[in-house]
């Protein structure tokens, strides 16, 4: 693989650790198609144990991305309907604040289901910081998976 295609390579990869954090990018799945692009340039077997790596790392970044917030809002007793709430309110937003709204409009929806479900301002206000601390989590697990992908391939392509 020439240079030009390795930074290309690594541009794609950077484009994956900023869609980790910015809605609307899938970010790993960017990462690993830039590594088995790599791979498939490469063909070593430096490049498959990579890619086999990478591959094992997201896939177990995808699970325990999914169990880690369940079980925390679970616990706070979070409600199937007040993520539907925040979800239409993210909508809603998106289209009436333009790039920022669909955060705002989450964080509201999240808010304002739980005021009415729990009655008091302090106690709603606990309950949302207690979401977005575990949708935060799910995104730092995300990220670190996407930087160990990234330091293997950058690992490899300065060693191999």
């Amino acid at each position: 693989m020439g240079t030009w295609q390795l930074i290309l390579c690594g541009l794609v990869m950077l484009l994956g650790l900023i869609g980790v954090v910015v809605p609307g990018i899938p970010g790993p799945p960017i990462v690993w198609a830039a590594v088995a692009w790599w791979a498939l340039t490469e063909t070593t077997r430096l490049a498959w144990g990579v890619l086999a790596v990478a591959t094992a790392v997201l896939l177990l970044n995808q699970a325990v991305k999914w169990l880690l917030p369940a079980r925390r809002m679970h616990g706070a007793g979070i409600t199937r309907r007040t993520f539907l709430l925040a979800g239409v309110a993210g909508i809603v937003g998106f289209f009436v604040i333009p790039l920022i709204g669909a955060p705002v409009g989450f964080v509201a929806g999240i808010y304002g289901a739980e005021r009415q479900r729990l009655g008091g301002h302090g106690e709603a206000w606990a309950s949302t910081r207690t979401v977005m601390r575990a949708i935060g989590t799910s995104v730092l697990v995300e990220l670190c998976a996407c930087l160990i992908v990234v330091g293997a391939w950058l690992g490899a392509v300065i060693g191999g």
